[in-house]
């Protein structure tokens, strides 16, 4: 059987514990924390709770966005110590994630999505950001995507 993105990070966490390395076990015990709350969301609504590693890996993604912020939020503020402990933190969740792709692949994937989709106009959009997602969930920042997406579409 295939070790799922969930076993990866069980596995992480108690070798984390057994190096009593308390800073990675903190990071990984938050993750497991929003993986859980996610799956019980998923119960609430009437779902089995499950989750895929695409799921686990839009969690991923999320939390690292929020430390990026903080790390600026940090760094503006002056509070450099916070910095690094938000930077360390990245640093554990990406090793979670696949391989950033480089902008001229994320170039790539936006043309091939594009024909892929037959868009034209603005209002195809949503297609091709589907198409993006479904294929390079964590490998790109849809957040830089969109304008990319825009500007060859206006």
């Amino acid at each position: 059987m295939e070790t799922t993105l969930r076993d990866r990070i069980e596995a992480a966490l108690k070798q984390a514990m057994r190096d009593r390395d308390s800073e990675r076990l903190a990071t990984l015990r938050l993750i497991n924390a929003a993986i859980k709350d996610q799956e019980i969301a998923g119960r609430g609504k009437g779902g089995d709770g499950g989750l895929s590693d695409d799921d686990v890996l839009a969690i991923l993604g999320k939390m690292t966005k929020q430390r990026q912020e903080s790390v600026r939020a940090y760094e503006e503020g002056g509070r450099i110590d916070l910095a690094e402990r938000e930077q360390a933190e990245v640093a554990i969740i990406a090793e979670f994630l696949p391989r950033q792709l480089p902008d001229d692949e994320v170039e790539a994937a936006i043309d091939q999505a594009i024909a892929d989709t037959g868009a034209t106009s603005i209002r195809d959009m949503g297609k091709i950001m589907g198409v993006l997602k479904a294929k390079y969930t964590g490998q790109m920042d849809f957040g830089e995507v969109g304008p990319r997406i825009k500007d060859r579409l206006a």
